[in-house]
């Protein structure tokens, strides 16, 4: 299990601090509920001027500010709150302000980071506006409103660290890519793996050209539990339509749906606000893969199958195999399944050999030639440093905003290929069809 998720297990919230707090925000509140769609939001009197929207250069030894949007401490917002306190005096780093609209969660972090009540925005624009020195933006919120806290934090000129997947939509992870490059923000996505080095050894090894040319590629995220996928997210009793902010949380659906603690906390069931398994798993499969693959391009097709076979609460299927047909040719073949854990052993596959590999930090790499060449010998290696942790994955991008020599490991660019693959294979699976991109206007076809 590559994502960690943090525990459940919340202490008390200093109920007199809570009460305060919640004076303190509580004409906030009023403005959230109303805050407009996210395709509309940038309109907000909250968006950061275009002085604010001018990057600070980051000194090799500068202090990085951090703004953090969803640091739910129960969640995976909470665990990269805990690497940020845990690495903050080596790392140089220190939380400026958070952001949440479920005043609970809000305070909650408030209180495990130690920051004063004025620093905790319902509101993200109001964070962006109000703490101009922030560097950094952690965006670990549910997948549908990634487009909107991303895209605001770039335009405000922050570096930001977005959680996988990069996004809901082909358009919406289009225009993140666009913004990025515009903007000249430094830019990571937290599909961890792409820091492990088993990946960018084979990478170097494919790039020497020795192995031939790809043929295919295949890769797989599996689970099983007694409880089902996502339900271990609690439902917290003192939850409700007002203190989520409901209305605020569903502001980007097509679809409007009445309060429901099913939806707001294990969102990933639901299609409003989730791309299920393609979401939430193949990002983990998708990005570290193509980028051993050295793949810089978008795709030309992508085919779906699967069913919603034994877990019935919920939209999203359980079972789910997806096609992706890149313009060189080769295809990626995947399979996700939350319902039996046994997946496909990750490979790629070129003309003169089979190159196979243990995902989630084994290092282990097997090389078989295939019986045309005697160029190629067959051979077992392990890879140094191996493993997928995520505070390697953000020391990463910390280390590009100092150095602006230095890459992120799951860039934009990358990013967004990895996006347009999940989105047209959810199409795909939803729509019942094969799904027809165009790789050099940019749009489904």
């Amino acid at each position: 299990m590559t994502q960690t998720t943090a525990s459940s297990e919340q202490p008390e919230v200093q109920e007199t601090t809570r009460r305060d707090f919640l004076k303190t925000v509580g004409t906030a509140a009023v403005g959230a509920a109303a805050l407009t769609s996210a395709a509309t939001s940038f309109a907000s009197p909250y968006m950061p001027t275009t002085a604010h929207a001018m990057a600070r250069v980051i000194g090799a030894n500068d202090r990085i500010h951090v703004g953090h949007i969803g640091p739910h401490w129960g969640g995976q917002g909470g665990v990269h709150t805990r690497f940020i306190l845990q690495h903050k005096q080596d790392w140089n780093i220190e939380y400026a302000a958070i952001a949440d609209i479920y005043t609970y969660h809000l305070e909650h972090a408030r209180q495990h980071i130690g920051l004063p009540e004025n620093r905790a925005f319902l509101d993200y624009r109001e964070m962006l506006e109000k703490v101009p020195e922030i560097d950094v933006v952690w965006v670990t919120t549910p997948e549908h409103w990634h487009f909107a806290h991303a895209t605001a934090a770039m335009e405000a000129g922050k570096h930001v660290y977005c959680e996988k997947p990069l996004c809901k939509s082909v358009e919406e992870a289009l225009k993140m890519r666009e913004t990025a490059l515009r903007t000249k923000v430094v830019f990571q996505m937290g599909a961890q793996g792409t820091t492990d080095p088993t990946y960018h050894y084979i990478a170097k090894e494919l790039a020497s050209g020795k192995y031939g040319p790809i043929v295919w590629a295949q890769g797989s995220y599996c689970r099983n539990s007694t409880d089902g996928e996502w339900n271990y997210y609690g439902l917290d009793p003192q939850a409700t339509a007002e203190n989520t902010h409901w209305k605020v949380f569903e502001e980007p659906c097509h679809h409007k749906h009445e309060f429901d603690k099913q939806r707001f906390f294990r969102w990933r069931k639901f299609w409003s606000y989730s791309n299920g398994i393609q979401g939430d798993l193949f990002p983990h499969v998708i990005a570290p893969i193509l980028l051993a693959m050295n793949v810089n391009e978008f795709p030309r097709r992508v085919v779906s199958t699967g069913d919603l076979l034994i877990q019935k609460d919920r939209e999203v299927p359980d079972t789910v195999h997806q096609i992706i047909e890149f313009p060189s040719g080769f295809t990626f073949m995947l399979a996700g399944c939350t319902t039996n854990e046994t997946g496909l052993t990750p490979t790629i596959r070129t003309h003169l050999a089979t190159i196979q590999f243990a995902m989630f930090g084994g290092g282990q790499v097997h090389i078989t030639p295939q019986s045309i060449t005697d160029q190629i010998q067959e051979s077992n290696l392990h890879v140094p440093n191996a493993g997928e942790q995520i505070d390697h994955h953000e020391k990463n991008f910390l280390d590009a905003v100092r150095d602006p020599s230095k890459k992120t490991n799951c860039p934009i660019e990358l990013a967004a290929i990895t996006q347009v693959c999940i989105s047209l294979g959810a199409r795909a699976y939803r729509e019942n069809r094969e799904m027809l991109f165009d790789p050099e206007k940019l749009r489904v076809i």
